[in-house]
């Protein structure tokens, strides 16, 4: 993508500001996406976890140190 173009995720969101969109739905599309990307986060953070073999016993280690 060069310096000058749109995402396609920018030209997907662009497209939604051709319609009036109602304050509820506009906040319910909000909480979507922010769904959507703490999923994604805790899906990426679980698998580092568990390729790197943290436990609990590593957060309550991490917890105590300092």
């Amino acid at each position: 993508m060069s310096a000058g173009s749109l995402s396609n995720i920018q030209l997907e969101l662009l497209q939604l500001y051709s319609f009036n969109i109602p304050d509820d739905d506009l906040l319910n599309i909000k909480r979507f996406l922010a769904d959507y990307f703490t999923a994604k986060a805790i899906d990426e953070a679980d698998r580092i976890w568990e390729m790197r073999g943290y436990n609990n016993g590593t957060m309550d280690k991490w917890l105590n140190e300092g």
